[in-house]
Parts: structure tokens; C-alpha cells; sequence
């Protein structure tokens, strides 16, 4: 297997495409260092992985919008060996789904420090530890919302479009490094982002998903998988994936009730 042996750091990994995304990559048997905020979720996460074949499960306590906590985490990924990778900047997240006219401060502010500062932190502060020329990756977790906007999307749609626009210049600032980068963009997915979105109301979360068969974790973690698995000379730039459910953002074929 390619990735055998690898480490591979993921952030936002305590749940949805991150925690996805360790179990994936562990089967794989990677080295692995998960990052995020709640660390009783995390060390769930990082027994499942060592119970699905990591090579090694290392967790420690991560806030993509904290540049202190981004720095100590990266030392911490220092110290526990000379190289990463892959990295997958997965961190981020939608809060509320307001127009422009009437939206939050406070959700303005939470989206563009974890989808768009959270991103570039990141990769600042592990890009060092990236080898060139052996297939190391930083892949971006996008979204469908930065290829087309919606209304009451347009803070979430436009950090998605800022992290496309980061993912491209990484490209060609790193172009004869070896390290690829690439973005994954998914379409309806059921995790906790509309959770998240909804600030905790389940019944309307659950909404944006009736009737529907959308994506789960697993398939943007096997998708990643397949992304960081190529050999180092292909680079895959730019992978948009949706349930086949979903034709467009707003077209989303719903089956009646019964």
C-alpha cells in the first residue's frame, strides 16, 4: 500500500469528515495526528483508529483560529517525528444561514477564522515539515458552495471560494516542490454541519436531508484516501463530489413521504 507508514494530520478530526477521514487512513496503516477542539470526542476517535489498524493514533488539543494553538501543535507534530505526509485541512464549518441584511457578527467572524485564516495557519505552520518530491499532499476540504452561491450562504460561500482561490495559489507557489495540493469539494453531506449551522436545532437540521440520500463521512474519507494514494507524479487538483440525489445546490431530488 502507498500510504503504509505515512503520517497524515487531520484537523477537525473529533467528528463528521475528519473522524471519517482517521478511521479511512488507518486502515491504510498511517501514522496519524488528529487535531481539534474536544478532546473526549478525539481520543474516541483515535481508539477507533488504532482498533482499525493506525500504525499510530497521536491527539492533542487544536483551534485552527488560535495561531498559538496552531504553533503548538505543529511543534508537537515536530517532536514526534522529522515529516508529515499529508495534511488535511478539514477544520471549519457554517454558522447560521442569515442574510446579508440581518446576519451575526459573531457567525461572520467564527466562519472566517476556521474555513479561511484556519486554513492558511495551518498550512504555514506545517508546511515545513512536508517532504519535496516523495508525494506528500495538503488537501483542502471545499465545498459546492464555493463553485455557487445561495442566499442566506454568503459568508459560508464566500470563505469556500477563498479556500478554492488559497488551494490554487498554494498550487503554484509550491509548483516544483513535489507537494501536491488539492481540494475536495463535497455537496450534501449529513454529519453535524447543519447541527452545527442550525445551532443545535435538530428537527430542522434534519430537515435539510428528508427524503434525500446524501453523503456521509465515508465517502469524502475514501475519496481522500484515493487523492493522497496516487503516485507522486499526479496531482489531483480539484475533485467535486455530490449524492447523486443532488444535481445542483438547489436542485435536490426528494422522495414523497410514505
Amino acid at each position: 500500500m502507498r500510504l503504509h507508514g505515512k503520517r497524515v494530520l487531520i484537523t477537525g478530526a473529533s467528528s463528521g469528515f475528519g473522524a471519517a477521514a482517521a478511521k479511512a487512513f488507518a486502515a491504510e496503516g498511517c501514522h496519524l495526528l488528529l487535531g481539534a477542539r474536544r478532546m473526549d470526542r478525539l481520543q474516541e476517535v483515535a481508539a477507533i483508529a488504532l482498533a482499525n489498524g493506525a500504525a499510530s493514533a497521536e491527539f492533542h488539543v487544536l483551534d485552527v483560529a488560535s495561531t498559538a494553538s496552531v504553533e503548538a501543535f505543529a511543534a508537537r507534530a515536530r517532536a514526534l517525528a522529522p515529516q508529515v505526509d499529508v495534511l488535511i485541512n478539514n477544520a471549519g464549518g457554517a454558522h447560521g444561514i442569515d442574510p446579508v441584511a440581518t446576519a451575526k457578527d459573531a457567525d461572520w467572524e467564527a466562519m472566517v477564522q476556521s474555513n479561511l485564516l484556519g486554513l492558511l495557519r495551518m498550512t504555514r505552520a506545517v508546511l515545513p515539515l512536508l517532504p519535496h518530491h516523495a508525494g506528500a499532499s495538503v488537501l483542502n476540504i471545499g465545498s459546492i458552495a464555493g463553485h455557487q452561491a445561495y442566499e442566506g450562504g454568503a459568508a459560508y460561500c464566500g470563505v469556500k471560494a477563498a479556500e478554492r482561490s488559497i488551494t490554487q495559489a498554494l498550487r503554484l507557489e509550491l509548483s516544483g516542490t513535489g507537494i501536491r495540493v488539492g481540494s475536495l469539494d463535497p455537496g450534501l453531506a449529513e454529519t453535524e454541519f447543519s447541527m452545527v449551522r442550525f445551532k443545535g436545532d435538530a428537527a430542522r437540521a434534519a430537515k435539510v436531508y428528508e427524503g434525500t440520500e446524501p453523503l456521509v463521512g465515508e465517502d469524502i474519507a475514501e475519496t481522500l484516501v484515493w487523492m493522497a494514494s496516487r503516485p507522486p507524479h499526479v496531482c489531483i487538483d480539484e475533485v467535486v463530489i455530490k449524492p447523486t440525489d443532488q444535481a445542483a445546490i438547489h436542485k435536490v431530488y426528494r422522495r414523497p413521504k410514505t
